[in-house]
């Protein structure tokens, strides 16, 4: 294996970890929200490189998938809150 391969599966796992620390612990529902659109932007970053490494295009529609994920979730959360600032009460 590639020494360069493992540098960056570490580098992203590690990121990975420290993502999903956010997630758990909080403390609002944007830090869990801003939290989960960088693990998935990781897992692009990471579906991106192999494919950069092993010189192949299999993963693109995967890629596609996870970024209209990303965008939508954002959108939602972002109304969802601002729906809930201005209820009243």
């Amino acid at each position: 294996m590639n020494a360069l391969l493992i540098v960056i599966y570490v580098v992203f796992a590690v990121a990975a970890l420290l993502t999903l620390v956010r997630i758990v612990i909080g403390p609002s529902i944007l830090d869990r929200a801003v939290a989960s659109d960088v693990l998935l932007t990781e897992v692009m970053c990471v579906l991106g490189a192999e494919m950069a490494i092993n010189q192949h295009t299999r993963t693109l529609p995967v890629l596609l998938i996870i970024a209209a994920v990303g965008v939508f979730g954002s959108i939602s959360i972002a109304r969802f809150v601002a729906r809930k600032d201005n209820a009243p009460g």
